[in-house]
C-alpha cells in the first residue's frame, strides 16, 4: 500500500470522533435514564429502543472511505431523531422534552456532521494528499474549541439535574396551598414566607441553632487546634495509638453512642440545654477536625519554628505569630466544617432535647410534618431559610479563605 492510500485511511474529519464522543455520552446518559421511567412507572420501551439504535449508530460510523456507510449513519441517524420525538408527543412535558433531547440533539448533531461537505468528500471520493494536510489542519483549528463547548453543555445538562430538587422546593414554597404536585410556577402567593417569619417557633429554633453552632465552631477549634499542633510536631508516647484511636471512633455510626451520651447527659442535667449539644458535637467533631488541621501542619516547614527560636521567640509566640497565620485556610475549613455539622445534626438533637422551646432548627423542622397532616408549603418556606446562612457561609468563606492562604504566603 501507498504512502498516500495509508494516509487515506488513516486521516478522518474531526467530526467523526466528536460525533462518536457524543454518542458514547448519550449511551450512558440514556442508561440512566431508564431508572427515571422505572421510578415513574412509565413504558421503557422507547428508552431500549434508542439506546439500541445509539450503538447500532456508533457501530455504523464511517472510519474510511465508505458512502454506503455514510448513507446508513445518516438514515439510523434520522432515525435517532424518530425516537425520540414519539417518545416524547406520548408524555409531552419539560422533563421529558429534556429527557428526549438526549435522543434528539445527538441524532441531529449526525445528520448534520454527517452530511457536511468535508464528511460528505472524504466519504465518497479519494481525496488528495493537499485535501489531507488541509483537513488535518482543520482539525487541529476547530475541534479544541468544539470539545470545550461540548464539555461545558454537558456540565451545564448536569448542573440542571442538580438543581430540579432546589426549583421544585423554591416552586412549593412560593406556590398557594400545601401541595406536592402542580404545574411549575403557574402561580405565585408569599403566604408560606409570611406563616413562618411572623411565627415565633421559627426564631426560637433559629436562635438555638445559631448559639450551638457558633459554640460548637468556638469549641472545637479551641481543642482541635492545640491538639493537632502537639500531634504534629511533638513527640510522646501514646501519640500513634491517640491517632490511630480518633481514626477508630470514626468508624463506627453515630447512632451507637446515643444511648451512653443520654445517660451522661441526663446524669450532668445538661439535656435540654445548649451547652450538652455544644459539648456532644465537639466531641463527635473532634476527631475528624483534629486530622484536618494535622494534616496541614505538617506541611507547615520546621524551619520556620526553628529560626524563630534563633531569634528569641518562645513555644506559645512561635504558634501564634507563624502557624496560626499561615494556617488559615485549614482553620477556616475546620471552623466551616464543626458549624455546618451543628447546624445539619437532628439525631442528638432529638434525643436530647424534649421542650419545643430547645428545639434547633432541623428538629423544629421535622416536627412540621404529622401524620395528620402535612404543611409542605411552609416546610420548603421553612428549608430554605435554613439553608440561607449556609450559603452565605460557604460564599464569605470562599473570600476568607482566598485572602488567608495569600497572607500566609506573604508572611512566610
Amino acid at each position: 500500500m501507498s504512502g498516500a492510500n495509508v494516509m487515506r485511511e488513516w486521516y478522518k474529519p474531526f467530526e467523526i470522533g466528536l460525533l462518536k464522543t457524543a454518542l458514547i455520552i448519550s449511551l450512558s446518559v440514556n442508561i440512566l435514564l431508564l431508572t427515571v421511567d422505572l421510578l415513574r412507572e412509565e413504558s421503557i420501551a422507547y428508552g431500549i429502543l434508542g439506546i439500541i439504535w445509539i450503538c447500532i449508530l456508533i457501530l455504523t460510523l464511517p472510519t474510511s472511505q465508505n458512502r454506503m456507510r455514510r448513507d446508513g449513519s445518516l438514515i439510523s441517524s434520522g432515525v435517532l431523531i424518530a425516537i425520540g420525538l414519539v417518545s416524547f408527543l406520548e408524555h409531552p412535558s419539560l422533563f421529558d422534552l429534556w429527557m428526549e433531547a438526549w435522543l434528539i440533539l445527538p441524532g441531529l448533531i449526525g445528520l448534520y456532521w454527517l452530511s457536511s461537505p468535508h464528511v460528505n468528500r472524504w466519504s465518497t471520493v479519494p481525496i488528495s494528499i493537499s485535501e489531507i494536510e488541509n483537513g488535518l489542519a482543520r482539525n487541529s483549528e476547530k475541534s479544541k474549541p468544539l470539545q470545550r463547548i461540548g464539555k461545558h453543555i454537558i456540565l451545564l445538562h448536569f448542573a440542571a439535574l442538580v438543581m430540579l430538587p432546589v426549583l421544585w422546593i423554591i416552586d412549593i414554597s412560593l406556590s398557594p396551598g400545601n401541595a406536592l404536585g402542580g404545574d411549575f410556577a403557574d402561580d405565585f402567593t408569599s403566604e408560606h414566607f409570611d406563616t413562618i417569619l411572623s411565627g415565633e417557633s421559627f426564631w426560637i429554633w433559629a436562635g438555638n441553632s445559631m448559639i450551638v453552632s457558633i459554640g460548637t465552631t468556638i469549641a472545637g477549634l479551641a481543642l482541635s487546634i492545640p491538639a493537632a499542633y502537639a500531634f504534629s510536631r511533638f513527640k510522646f508516647s501514646g501519640r500513634p495509638q491517640a491517632m490511630f484511636s480518633f481514626l477508630l471512633v470514626q468508624m463506627f455510626p453515630g447512632i451507637i453512642i446515643i444511648v451512653p451520651y443520654f445517660m451522661v447527659m441526663k446524669s450532668l442535667g445538661l439535656l435540654n440545654s445548649h451547652l450538652g449539644l455544644i459539648l456532644a458535637y465537639s466531641v463527635t467533631a473532634l476527631p475528624l477536625c483534629v486530622w484536618m488541621l494535622k494534616g496541614f501542619f505538617d506541611t507547615v516547614p520546621k524551619e520556620l519554628e526553628e529560626a524563630a527560636l534563633l531569634d528569641g521567640c518562645n513555644r506559645f509566640e512561635i504558634f501564634a505569630r507563624i502557624i496560626l497565620p499561615l494556617s488559615l485556610p485549614a482553620i477556616a475549613v475546620t471552623a466551616l466544617f464543626s458549624f455546618l455539622a451543628a447546624w445539619n445534626e437532628f439525631l442528638l438533637a432529638l434525643t436530647f432535647n424534649t421542650s419545643n422551646d430547645m428545639y434547633t432548627l432541623p428538629v423544629g423542622l421535622a416536627s412540621m410534618i404529622s401524620a395528620t397532616g402535612q404543611s409542605w408549603g411552609d416546610f420548603a418556606a421553612a428549608s430554605l431559610l435554613v439553608s440561607l446562612p449556609v450559603v452565605i457561609l460557604f460564599i464569605v468563606f470562599q473570600r476568607f479563605l482566598i485572602e488567608g492562604l495569600s497572607a500566609g504566603g506573604v508572611k512566610g
